[in-house]
C-alpha cells in the first residue's frame, strides 16, 4: 500500500477529577509523529485532553496510530474499531498495549511494545510494501493464521543522542501557554512495585545531552506557557542536573518549569539553589507514604525524616511541592489514610495527589493481585487512582475509596481556597476550587460506583469488536 499520511491519536483522559485541571500530554505521539515527518510522511497529532479531533484529516490518512494507557483503553478501542471498519490499517502503542498486546490486537491490526523510536518506522516501511519482513520487526505484536504473534523484544536504545525535539507544531489545537512536556531521560532503577517505568523504559537510566535539553528549553522560551519535565527523575544525576539549570541561568532561558524528583533532592542545597535560581516552580515529589512498612513494601529506600526534611528543604529555597501519596498497600488501614491526609497539611501552599494503588497491567502488583484473585474488575475506565479496584488487606474497598477522597476533600478545603487568596495566589486558589468541586462530585458518586465494582460486579472487559459503535466521532466524551 501507498502510505503518504498518518494520523496519531492520544485519546482523551475520562472523568473530572481534582488532578485534570491542569492537562501535561504525553510525548509519545509527538515525538513519533516527528520521527515519521522527518523520514517524509505527512504527519498530525490529535490530542483529545487538549481539543477536539479532525476527525476528516484521519478519515482521509492511510494509516492511523493510536497511543493508550489503561483509563484511555476503551476510549482507544473504540477509535481503533471504527477506523478498522474503515478499512484503515490501525497500529496501537503506549502502556497498556505494550503490556497487553492480545487485548489491543482484538481491536487494532498491529502493536507496537514499549518504546517505538525504531519499531514504528520499520512497521511503516514494511506496510508501505519496503523492508524489513515482517517477522524480523523486533518489538510489535500481530495476528497471522487466526494467532498472536510476539516478535523477540527490541532492546532499549542505548542512548537519547539521536532522539530528535518534538516538534509541537504537528499537534492539532495546540496553542501558545499550554504546559510543554520536555523529556531530558528515560528509565528508573528503583523498581517501585506499584510502577510501570522499568518495564516500558528499562532499569537503567538514559539521557539526552544537556545541549539537546538546553536548546529544546530555548525554543520553547520564545512562546509562551510552562515546561514540565516528564523524566521520572529530573535529578538522577546531579552533576548534569546542574548543568542543565546552569546552562539556563548563563543563556537567559527564563521560564516557570516544573518537574518530577525523589526526596534526595533536598540533600544538595547547591542543586535547589540552581533550580531556584533557574526559575523552577514546583517540584513533584513521590512521597508515596508516612507508613515506614508501606515505604519498605513499595521499596522507596526513603524514610518518613527524609520526607519531612524535603518538604522544609524546598520551602527554604521557595519551591513549590507536588505531594504525591499512594493509598492502600498491605501494610496501610484506615488509619493510616487519616494520617496521611493530616499530614499532608505540612504541605501548606503546595498541592496534594492522594491516589489509591492501583494495579497497572505491567506491574508487579497487577501480577501478584491478579494470581491472587484480588482484581474486583478489568474496567479500565476506573484505573486511574481514584477508584478502588482491588481487595485491600487490612481494610474493605469501601474504605480505601471514601477515605481517599475524603482526605482530598480534607486537604482542598474552603479554609485552603480562602488562604490562597489572601495571599493574593490565584493560581491556588483556583486549583484548590477546582479540587473542591470535584472531590465533593465524585463523593457523590461514589455511592453508585461501590455498589457496581465491589458488590454487584462490575463487567470484567469490553465488547467485542462488533459489538459496540464507535460514540464520540463529534469529540472528547466524559
Amino acid at each position: 500500500m501507498n502510505i503518504k499520511r498518518i494520523a496519531f491519536i492520544e485519546p482523551n483522559t475520562p472523568g473530572r477529577h481534582v488532578f485534570s485541571k491542569i492537562r501535561i500530554p504525553r510525548l509519545g505521539a509527538l515525538l513519533l509523529a516527528t520521527i515519521m515527518r522527518d523520514r517524509g510522511y505527512e504527519t498530525r497529532v490529535f490530542l483529545e485532553d487538549l481539543a477536539p479531533p479532525d476527525w476528516s484529516w484521519i478519515e482521509q490518512s492511510d494509516l492511523l496510530c493510536i497511543s493508550a494507557i489503561t483509563n484511555t483503553a476503551q476510549r482507544s478501542y473504540a477509535i481503533a474499531d471504527r477506523f478498522v471498519k474503515l478499512g484503515m490499517p490501525v497500529i496501537m502503542g503506549g502502556a497498556h498495549p505494550s503490556f497487553l498486546p492480545e487485548e489491543a490486537l482484538e481491536h487494532a491490526d498491529y502493536v507496537v511494545r514499549q518504546e517505538g523510536d525504531e519499531s514504528l518506522p520499520e512497521l511503516v516501511s514494511f506496510l508501505g510494501g519496503g523492508a524489513p519482513p515482517l517477522d524480523a520487526i523486533r518489538g510489535i505484536s500481530y495476528k497471522k493464521d487466526g494467532r498472536f504473534v510476539h516478535n523477540p523484544q527490541r532492546p532499549f536504545i542505548s542512548e537519547l543522542l539521536n532522539v530528535p525535539s518534538p516538534d509541537f507544531s504537528l499537534a492539532h489545537g495546540w496553542r501558545p501557554g499550554d504546559v510543554y512536556p520536555v523529556s531530558s531521560s528515560r528509565g528508573c532503577p528503583f523498581q517501585c512495585r506499584f510502577c510501570s517505568v522499568i518495564q516500558m523504559f528499562g532499569k537503567r537510566y538514559r539521557f539526552r545531552s544537556v545541549q539537546a535539553t538546553l536548546g529544546d528549553l530555548k525554543a520553547l522560551s520564545g512562546i509562551g506557557g510552562t515546561v514540565f519535565f516528564v523524566d521520572d527523575n529530573f535529578a538522577a544525576n546531579k552533576t548534569r542536573t546542574k548543568e542543565i539549570l546552569r546552562g539556563m541561568i548563563a543563556e537567559g532561558i527564563r521560564m516557570r518549569w516544573s518537574a518530577q524528583a525523589r526526596v534526595d533532592v533536598a540533600k544538595d542545597p547547591e542543586l535547589l539553589r540552581l533550580m531556584a535560581d533557574a526559575g523552577c516552580s514546583k517540584l513533584f515529589i513521590g512521597f508515596e507514604s508516612i507508613n515506614p512498612r508501606t515505604l519498605e513494601l513499595y521499596n522507596k529506600k526513603q524514610d518518613l525524616q527524609e520526607i519531612k526534611a524535603c518538604i522544609r528543604a524546598l520551602a527554604e529555597h521557595g519551591i513549590g511541592i507536588h505531594g504525591m501519596f499512594v493509598l492502600g498497600a498491605d501494610t496501610d488501614d484506615v488509619e493510616t489514610i487519616r494520617e496521611t491526609a493530616d499530614f499532608a497539611r505540612v504541605l501548606g501552599r503546595g498541592t496534594l495527589q492522594l491516589m489509591m494503588l492501583t494495579p497497572y497491567p505491567g506491574t508487579p502488583i497487577y501480577e501478584e493481585f491478579e494470581k491472587e484473585g484480588r482484581l474486583l474488575h478489568k474496567n479500565w475506565l476506573k484505573y486511574d487512582g481514584l477508584n478502588v479496584v482491588y481487595r485491600p488487606a487490612l481494610m474493605e474497598p469501601e474504605a480505601l475509596h471514601l477515605e481517599t477522597l475524603k482526605g482530598l476533600r480534607k486537604f482542598y478545603s474552603l479554609r485552603y481556597i480562602l488562604s490562597q487568596a489572601a495571599a493574593f495566589d490565584l493560581y491556588h486558589a483556583a486549583i484548590g476550587l477546582y479540587g473542591w468541586n470535584a472531590v465533593r462530585l465524585a463523593i457523590k458518586n461514589a455511592r453508585n460506583y461501590l455498589e457496581e465494582a465491589v458488590r454487584g460486579g462490575m463487567a470484567s472487559q469490553f465488547p467485542s469488536r462488533d459489538a459496540h459503535p464507535f460514540q464520540h466521532a463529534a469529540g472528547p466524551q466524559h
